[in-house]
């Protein structure tokens, strides 16, 4: 009974990176960190920008190889370490701890005690801890868990719990659920009434006693830590048990031309007509006033007019704040640059875009002229590359400890995998955009977001996204993009999993559009049906039909007049049947998005709500003849 166990290259980062579970043909492994993998065979990944911004020196994608070097010791693969190490048969019920030395290269584990060998079944259950380790669960000490500590030391096996050769997992028949399911231990106690210890799994889940063994499955003893934390027993393949940290980057050539928001915005502050004025009104209520009209016409950040103040008064700034500059490197930056330029960059074998538009230059008919008003531009990306790297995982909960990629500390680079694909660009007019971010319903809709954001956990994670203040611009962007996938879907052929995004919404750099693009590595690659979609006349038509399937939701009005649903209330309009995605598609993991600020609502005008207008009553005019 031979088998082969594969993992393409491309899971070796997600979804089968360092520390998760991989469950495939029957058996249940669990990945090792990248100190064990291969001297040789590694395949190196080159990306400056993420090396700078993640701090390490490259990347190495795992061997080529069609099986593991789990199955087969002498191929050079990513290896995986069989996990938990408990297994059942499914015929006696006897459990085994499985150790390495039993381990035989492409066969599966069998019982031995029956005749007809049949497979052994990994244990359902395991430990885990929110400082990222993975244990097998003690079943000798559950199975005596309700016994006093006289009795559980009278058991033979007290001194080789860890492979205990005396339990068994069975199955009530008059019972259901995890009450039907029961760990034994058939050696002879001596004060055991019955002679055998045994306890239901009813109260398996949850936190537990024992003490958190400090290590991973893949290393050693000796490598443990010293773990004070709460052990919780789940299930193996619950989504708590692995939280991968993922960061990516597109390979875009630097555009020669200077980007738009580093064209000497100081100067324009300093040369504003109100510039004397705002500094002769420090301190009065109308110097916010003149303020907001100086930010509006030259798209300065309240940090550059704080800092200008100060420069020009030797005084503190009197409105907001001056924030400390961060010292990592923004990856967004960048890309939005090089596709908002205005000369593309030359193509090469990792980029090639071009610019091009809705088609509607010179378009009277409604709803294409306000369409056309409110898109500054398209660019479509015929082939680009992004690579994934793999900086670690948690467990437990997403602000569990980070546990590297690299559990022994010795390493300096990280696990990744490049991917290709194609996309499409699309950046609004920033005259239209900053007028419909200053009305007030917009900025108190967007604000009351913010302080759910504020009171977050996961706040901190989300500023590296959409900048250390939430934005009108990136909630409206963020939610465009989902809808926009979710229409691409059914017109390009690809599936909303293998569509991605990236959302350029960060005023402070004069971000203003998002990519929507497929990098789904060996599976789909470049089709070209997504840039076909992109071109005109069609992706004019497909916002229309995005709006339209975005106003109207199967929840609603429940949906539309949410004031906070989803993850940590971080939602507003947006739920599954309208506006959600697989969370392999989102940079926020399906929070920030509202579907009001894109068609509009009873309480807040959206963004395109004048062409969702226009488009019904075009469609009612055509209706009526």
């Amino acid at each position: 009974m031979t088998r082969k166990l594969r993992v393409r290259q491309a899971q070796t980062v997600l979804p089968f990176g360092v520390g998760a579970v991989l469950d495939v043909q029957g058996e249940s492994f669990v990945a090792a960190g990248i100190e064990a993998w291969p001297y040789k065979g590694k395949t190196p990944i080159p990306s400056e920008r993420l090396a700078t911004r993640l701090g390490v020196t490259g990347f190495f994608a795992a061997p080529h190889t069609l099986n593991d070097r789990y199955d087969k010791v002498e191929q050079p693969g990513a290896p995986y370490v069989r996990f938990p190490g408990w297994l059942f048969c499914g015929a006696c019920r006897a459990m085994v701890r499985f150790l390495r030395e039993d381990e035989r290269p492409g066969e599966p584990p069998v019982c031995t005690a029956c005749a007809a060998a049949p497979r052994l079944t990994p244990m359902r259950f395991v430990r885990i801890c929110a400082d990222g380790h993975l244990e097998d669960v003690d079943w000798w000490y559950w199975a005596h868990s309700q016994l006093s500590p006289e009795v559980r030391a009278s058991c033979p096996e007290a001194d080789d719990a860890w492979k205990a050769h005396r339990l068994s997992f069975l199955v009530a028949d008059r019972a259901s659920g995890l009450e039907a399911l029961s760990v034994r231990c058939g050696a002879s106690h001596e004060s055991c009434k019955d002679g055998e210890a045994e306890r239901d799994l009813l109260d398996i889940l949850g936190p537990q006693g024992g003490s958190c063994s400090g290590r991973n499955p893949w290393q050693h003893w000796q490598e443990r830590a010293s773990c004070g934390q709460q052990v919780h027993v789940v299930q193996r393949t619950a989504g708590n048990v692995y939280y991968p940290s993922v960061y990516s980057a597109l390979d875009i050539p630097e555009s020669a031309e200077q980007p738009q928001a580093d064209q000497d915005p100081a100067a324009a502050v300093r040369g504003h007509d109100y510039w004397d004025h705002l500094l002769g009104a420090l301190g009065k209520p109308r110097a916010e006033a003149l303020r907001d009209m100086i930010k509006e016409d030259t798209e300065a950040s309240d940090e550059l007019i704080d800092q200008l103040i100060v420069e020009a008064t030797g005084e503190p700034a009197p409105l907001a704040a001056i924030k400390p500059a961060t010292a990592k490197l923004d990856l967004s930056r960048d890309e939005w640059n090089a596709f908002a330029a205005r000369q593309i960059p030359e193509p090469s074998k990792d980029f090639s875009a071009r610019r091009t538009s809705l088609g509607l230059e010179g378009e009277t008919e409604e709803p294409w002229a306000t369409l056309a008003s409110l898109v500054d531009g398209v660019v479509l990306a015929d082939r680009l590359r992004e690579v994934r790297a793999l900086t670690g995982f948690r467990r437990h909960a997403p602000t569990g400890t980070l546990v590297p990629s690299d559990t022994s500390g010795r390493l300096r680079w990280l696990p990744a995998v490049e991917v290709y694909g194609e996309g499409i660009v699309l950046s609004l007019d920033e005259r239209r955009l900053t007028d419909w971010e200053s009305d007030p319903q917009v900025r108190a809709h967007v604000a009351a977001i913010r302080t759910d954001l504020d009171d977050s956990f996961r706040k901190e994670q989300l500023d590296e996204t959409t900048g250390a203040e939430l934005s009108p611009r990136f909630v409206l962007l963020h939610t465009l993009a989902h809808l926009l996938i979710r229409q691409l879907s059914f017109d390009s052929g690809y599936t909303t999993s293998s569509l991605r995004e990236r959302v350029y919404g960060r005023p402070e750099f004069g971000q203003r559009g998002v990519l929507i693009y497929t990098a789904a590595g060996d599976a789909e690659g470049t089709l070209g049906g997504l840039v076909r979609q992109g071109e005109a006349p069609h992706f004019a038509e497909t916002l229309i039909r995005m709006l339209e399937a975005g106003a109207w939701c199967s929840a609603d009005p429940l949906c539309a007049e949410h004031t906070g649903q989803g993850f940590g209330n971080l939602n507003r309009a947006a739920c599954h049947a309208c506006t959600l995605l697989p969370e392999t598609s989102c940079q926020t993991g399906n929070t920030l998005l509202d579907r009001a600020l894109v068609v509009g609502s009873a309480t807040v005008p959206g963004y395109f709500s004048d062409v969702l207008t226009a488009s019904r009553e075009a469609a009612a005019a055509t209706a009526l003849g």
